[in-house]
């Protein structure tokens, strides 16, 4: 049970890791090169495939294969404090993680078949990939509900069950609000950029609670207090 919590808080800083990565990666060069122009994007994915493929690679691959083993480790921490919801809670995250890794895989694909139609057509390259972006957008819902969703159960899940602090609870609640508000068309950008960096702040402090938690409970273990 410790080293499956170990792992969990390990995963959870991955996570976190995986998700500043993306950002910084995206915001530097993917993004002015996606809002610049769709011709000037294809262009820049055909020559820089390499770069393309390892952000879609941690972004997507990492983070989902770290969150399946932070939504168990969590699982196992509160299901005997409240089970249904942290059972629920669960299902939520590996469906999110399920997502990520599907939406990851076409975007992975996507670079190579993007990169070999610019050789050829960039006017065919750019309509196919508006076309692939629309799937992969709709892979994930284009929004950030079932995450939010995941979160959201999870944090209620401790807060009954008390295997998180309360701290770190409500600030999983606020955020996951956040994210579920991005169904709303009108604010649905503006609130992912409040989920997106909420996500590194929670799963950090997550990670953080679980290890010490974990050390803490090893030591009473290796260091038994007699009356």
């Amino acid at each position: 049970m410790n080293n499956t919590q170990k792992i969990g808080g390990f995963a959870a800083l991955i996570h976190a890791a995986a998700y500043v990565f993306g950002i910084v990666l995206a915001v530097t060069l993917i993004f002015p090169a996606m809002d610049a122009d769709p011709g000037k994007y294809i262009a820049f994915v055909a020559d820089n495939q390499a770069i393309v493929y390892v952000w879609n690679l941690v972004a997507y691959w990492v983070s989902a294969a770290t969150l399946v083993v932070m939504a168990l480790a969590l699982y196992e921490r509160l299901k005997a404090g409240s089970p249904a919801l942290a059972q629920t809670a669960t299902v939520f995250g590996l469906i999110w993680a399920g997502l990520i890794i599907g939406s990851g895989n076409l975007m992975l694909r996507d670079i190579s078949v993007i990169a070999e139609l610019y050789g050829h057509s960039p006017a065919q390259a750019q309509t196919t990939w508006l076309a692939l972006e629309a799937v992969e957008n709709g892979i994930v819902s284009g929004n950030e509900l079932v995450g939010s969703l995941w979160v959201l159960l999870l944090s209620i899940a401790a807060l009954r069950s008390g295997g998180l602090t309360r701290a770190v609870n409500y600030v999983g609640v606020a955020f996951s609000l956040a994210g579920i508000l991005t169904i709303v068309p009108a604010i649905g950008e503006p609130m992912i950029m409040i989920f997106a960096p909420g996500m590194i702040v929670w799963s950090v402090w997550v990670g953080i609670v679980i290890l010490r938690t974990s050390s803490n409970t090893a030591t009473r273990v290796m260091n038994p207090i007699t009356a």
